[in-house]
C-alpha cells in the first residue's frame, strides 16, 4: 500500500497470503493437468468457426487448450499478490508452483509406467467396445512430450516474474491509483511473452514445429488471454473492495 495507507491486519494479512497461494498453487497445477485436451471456443458459443487469416498462410480458429479456463484465475490471483505483498511474495509463490508442477509431472508420469491389473482393464471396457484400452487411455492423457513440460513451466516462470515487475514499474508511475492500468498491462505484457515462449521450446526447439507457425498459433493464444485480461478488470475492482475491508484498509 501507499506510504500514509491505514496498516493492514497483520493477522488477517497471514491468512490472505496463504489462501492466495494456495488458490494460485492449485488453479496452476490443475491447468497444466487438464492442458492437454484442445477445445473449440467457436462450438462451445454456438459461433461459425472463426478462420482467422495470419501472417504466413495460415488460416487458424479458436481451438484452446483446456488449460485457459484456469489461467486467468492464475493471472487475477498474481496481480492480487502483487497488489498487496509485491514482487517478493509473487516470486515465491512462483518459484514454488514451478518445483509443484515439476514434480507433479514427474509422479504422474510414473504412474503410467506400471503394469495395469488385468480386472481394470476388463471391468472398463464395454459390450461392442471390447477394443477400448483403459491403460493406454489413462497414459495418453497424463503422459505429457519433455517439450511441453519445459516449455510450459518455463513460460510460466518468465511470465510470472515479468508480470511482477511490469506491475511494479507501472505502479512506480501511477502511485495507488489506476488499478486496471498496472494489472491488465502487466498481464497483457506477461502474457506476450509466454503465449510465444511455450510454444517455442515445445514444439519449435524441442518439436517439429516451424517458425511461421509458433508465431502464428502464438498470436491466437494472445488475442484469447488479451481479451479475458480485459474482461477481467471489473472482478479485480470487486476483489480490491472486498479485501481492503477484509484487511482493515477501507476508512
Amino acid at each position: 500500500m501507499e506510504p500514509g495507507d491505514q496498516s493492514p491486519n497483520p493477522v488477517r494479512k497471514q491468512k490472505l497470503y496463504i489462501v492466495l497461494c494456495a488458490v494460485f498453487l492449485s488453479n496452476a497445477i490443475l491447468a497444466e493437468m487438464i492442458g492437454v485436451k484442445i477445445f473449440s471456443l467457436e462450438q462451445l458459443l454456438g459461433t461459425a468457426p472463426a478462420q482467422l487469416t495470419l501472417p504466413f498462410n495460415f488460416t487458424l480458429d479458436f481451438n484452446l487448450s483446456a488449460g485457459v479456463v484456469l489461467w486467468p484465475v492464475v493471472f487475477i490471483t498474481s496481480d492480487i499478490i502483487n497488489e498487496y505483498f509485491g514482487k517478493s511474495g509473487v516470486k515465491w509463490i512462483s518459484y514454488l508452483t514451478a518445483i509443484i508442477i515439476t514434480y507433479v509431472f514427474i509422479a504422474v508420469f510414473t504412474t503410467t509406467l506400471l503394469p495395469p491389473a488385468q480386472f481394470w482393464l476388463d471391468v472398463n471396457k464395454s459390450p461392442g467396445n471390447e477394443d477400448f484400452d483403459i491403460n493406454f487411455a489413462f497414459s495418453s492423457v497424463f503422459r505429457q512430450g519433455l517439450g511441453i513440460i519445459v516449455g510450459s513451466v518455463t513460460a510460466f516462470l518468465i511470465g510470472q516474474i515479468l508480470d511482477a515487475h511490469a506491475f511494479h514499474w507501472i505502479r512506480s508511475m501511477t502511485g495507488s491509483k489506476h488499478i486496471w492500468l498496472r494489472a491488465t498491462g502487466s498481464t497483457l505484457i506477461s502474457q506476450f511473452i509466454d503465449s510465444f515462449v511455450v510454444l517455442t521450446i515445445a514444439f519449435y526447439l524441442l518439436g517439429n514445429w516451424s517458425l511461421e507457425q509458433v508465431i502464428a498459433v502464438g498470436i491466437i493464444n494472445y488475442l484469447y488471454k488479451f481479451s479475458v485480461a480485459v474482461c477481467l478488470t471489473p472482478l479485480l475492482y470487486l476483489i480490491h473492495y472486498i479485501l481492503d475491508g477484509f484487511l482493515g484498509l477501507r476508512k
